[in-house]
């Protein structure tokens, strides 16, 4: 892949089969409440997954463009499958940054051809939004491994990943460090689903992703030798920062599900002969035009072209997540009782956008890491 990957390429990757399962997937998600491992299966052979692994270790080579493209165009048919893939976009391109040589021989081959699925430990239960307050402890033993201990909740990709980067508190915190995301003392570690003292679980039920996989994971006495550490001890909070410097951005899901409700509104106008109205018209256009502008910032954010992208990067997740669940909500107004059941697949779009202002970074730290970055 080079350059943007335009939406007629997308759409011939994922073929009329899978986009069709992807659609009916989210549906029964829905119902269900639980991932569908065969479509996973799917996007594990489609190819897609290696958009963020560099070339040279058998991946697209693609950059953060790419990643908000395909991301994107999952979310439009199944923004569980869209999160899903994003995190394994998002812990690809830190192993590739971040990782020793051995890791990433080792790790982002399979990474590329879909037989490792990956997935984000961060956050866990009294930690807050901004993770600064971890319960989760890596200890270091006499031979150099690591035991870990804690539990993870809201693990997108839980029970159904094969890697896991795992965030805990390897130090005592240092209370006058500066910061907003993260905190000091914390350690990544990369642990393999195959370790016993990772334990997935999905009791977890959500509103919104509700195929997402998303639930708790449980580490005890989870032993990691050191070679599976990612980057230096104690210093998470420099990965966490590159991740917002990387342009790839969870407004790109947002944009999805937005376009997802747009299409509804449409076809449902569209069934009851009303675009010939001009005031319909016009507040359709309304919308499009709201959506072309969340799609600009992602699009802006993906180019890293600004002169500071870490801070558009930030702004493109805050104003696309706003603008879809803005968008959602006026569809259903337009739907009316029509979209006021339990069954209008409007529901869980809407759910799904609301889902992605809470994701980390919550919109709210967007807000706060945005306001430290003037005062610097």
């Amino acid at each position: 892949m080079s350059g943007v990957v335009s939406d007629i390429h997308l759409r011939n990757r994922l073929g009329p089969t899978l986009r069709e399962r992807l659609c009916e997937s989210a549906d029964l998600a829905e119902v269900s409440g639980e991932p569908d491992r065969d479509l996973l299966k799917e996007l594990r052979a489609s190819g897609l997954l290696a958009a963020a692994v560099p070339r040279e270790f058998g991946g697209a080579g693609g950059g953060p463009a790419e990643v908000n493209a395909i991301v994107q165009e999952l979310a439009a048919l199944n923004a569980s499958v869209a999160i899903i893939a994003f995190q394994h976009f998002a812990v690809s391109a830190r192993i590739a940054e971040w990782g020793t040589r051995r890791q990433r021989e080792k790790l982002l081959p399979g990474l590329a051809d879909g037989s490792c699925l990956a997935a984000s430990a961060w956050s866990e239960t009294g930690a807050g939004a901004a993770k600064r307050r971890l319960g989760s402890t890596g200890t270091r033993r006499g031979d150099g491994s690591w035991v870990l201990n804690g539990a993870k909740s809201f693990t997108t990709g839980a029970s159904v990943a094969d890697l896991y980067l795992v965030l805990v508190q390897s130090a005592e915190p240092d209370e006058d460090a500066e910061g907003v995301y993260g905190g000091s003392g914390q350690t990544f570690f990369l642990v393999g689903s195959d370790n016993p003292g990772i334990v997935p679980d999905l009791s977890l039920d959500l509103v919104g992703m509700r195929g997402s996989a998303t639930g708790f994971v449980s580490l005890s006495e989870c032993v990691v030798p050191d070679e599976d550490r990612l980057g230096d001890e104690g210093r998470a909070p420099e990965i966490i920062a590159g991740v917002r410097e990387s342009g790839a951005t969870l407004g790109a899901v947002a944009v999805g599900t937005a376009r997802s409700a747009l299409g509804l509104a449409v076809e449902h106008l569209r069934r009851r002969g009303l675009l010939d109205k001009p005031h319909v018209r016009h507040r359709l256009t309304e919308l499009a035009t709201r959506l072309e502008a969340a799609h600009a910032i992602v699009d802006r954010a993906g180019a890293r072209t600004a002169p500071d992208p870490g801070t558009t990067t930030l702004l493109s997740k805050l104003y696309a997540s706003t603008a879809a669940e803005e968008i959602c909500l006026d569809v259903a107004r337009m739907l009316g009782s029509a979209g006021y059941t339990t069954g209008a697949r409007l529901n869980r779009v809407l759910a799904d956008a609301r889902a992605v202002a809470l994701m980390g970074p919550t919109n709210d730290v967007c807000r706060e890491l945005v306001a430290v970055s003037w005062q610097s």
